[in-house]
């Protein structure tokens, strides 16, 4: 029995004691050059139609990488609603980074109308203690590549559960989702099933809007263009 106890201990230093999680900081972009998803998934109950990196066709053209997104629609189930999260680079303290707005490239692949917003939440060890979401930015069906912006600022968001704060200072994760109601996951049904495609690229943190004029003139903006440069050559 003492050596069970001991065992514990042992498991519980060592979980407290791991690495933390890299964390979000102001002026990372995921532009998905490497070939891989960056990270971007659908979660502990997979789907069978989890996010793909795309070769071609982004924003930038033939050779230009890009994250596909895919939701089978129909009555609900696993892929049947359009959703990805990240809980490796995009988790950690958005306040503390100066992080004021998100900003990304997005393309309607699919035949529907989307609404895409953003989720901040704070699960460790169990449920969230603290959601909050963005208002939706609309992608209408065939749309093209448009450039999106979405204010992360606490006073901008939709809070669920908890607070903003809360949830923006201690996310461990970042999630991308179409639901038109402003909600997650809502009732009665949760996300609404939808049959879609969407291209994503590009995914940036930017400050506020204030300060981003501020340090465009200071090299804000060369910073991210050399990153993005940076990772299509790699």
């Amino acid at each position: 029995m003492r050596m069970r106890w001991i065992a514990a201990g042992a498991l519980i230093a060592a979980v407290f004691a791991a690495p933390s999680r890299a964390q979000v900081t102001l002026g990372q972009i995921d532009t998905f050059e490497d070939g891989t998803t960056q990270g971007w998934g659908v979660g502990a109950g997979g789907s069978p139609v989890p996010p793909v990196n795309i070769a071609t066709g982004g924003p930038a053209g033939a050779g230009d990488n890009f994250l596909e997104l895919t939701s089978l629609g129909g009555a609900g189930g696993p892929g049947s609603r359009l959703v990805a999260l990240n809980d490796a680079q995009w988790a950690g303290n958005y306040l503390a980074a100066g992080i004021g707005t998100i900003q990304m490239d997005l393309n309607n692949l699919g035949s529907n109308d989307l609404f895409i917003r953003l989720l901040f939440a704070d699960p460790v060890f169990g449920p969230p203690t603290n959601i909050a979401i963005t208002d939706a930015f609309f992608v209408p069906a065939g749309s093209g590549w448009l450039h999106a912006t979405f204010d992360v600022r606490p006073s901008s968001l939709i809070t669920l559960l908890g607070t903003a704060n809360n949830a923006l200072s201690n996310a461990t994760e970042l999630r991308i989702f179409h639901n038109p109601a402003p909600d997650f996951p809502g009732p009665p049904t949760g996300i609404p099933p939808i049959a879609a495609t969407l291209g994503v690229d590009n995914i940036a943190a930017v400050p506020e809007p204030s300060a981003a004029a501020f340090l465009t003139s200071s090299g804000l903006a060369l910073l991210m263009r050399y990153r993005f440069k940076r990772a299509r050559r790699s």
